[in-house]
């Protein structure tokens, strides 16, 4: 969501991702039960395609600098990054399950 904001509020340079993962690791989610987890997941990508789907159709083309790899980035291709990206973490949670 800060990324979007990030899109929104004219900035230049998108917000740097926390990689070390705090917010995560300090959420302590391995103490709580997966429905639980998957339901926040749910929830907070509901929030982002709502969100999402009130922006103006230019916006998608517009781009910023990714401050990590310091290329601009559009906003459609931040959003694809994102879905691979909640994929990702689907499927390491469907091979936990299946184990």
């Amino acid at each position: 969501m800060a990324r979007l904001d990030d899109y929104l509020n004219g900035r230049t340079v998108l917000t740097a991702a926390d990689l070390n993962n705090s917010e995560t690791t300090n959420a302590n989610h391995n103490e709580h039960p997966l429905v639980g987890i998957l339901g926040q997941f749910r929830e907070a990508r509901f929030r982002l395609v709502d969100r999402v789907e009130t922006f103006e159709p230019e916006r998608f083309s517009h781009s910023l600098v990714h401050p990590r790899l310091e290329k601009p980035t559009r906003l459609v291709d931040h959003l694809y990054f994102v879905a691979e990206h909640d994929d990702h973490h689907l499927a390491l949670i469907w091979e936990l399950i299946n184990k």
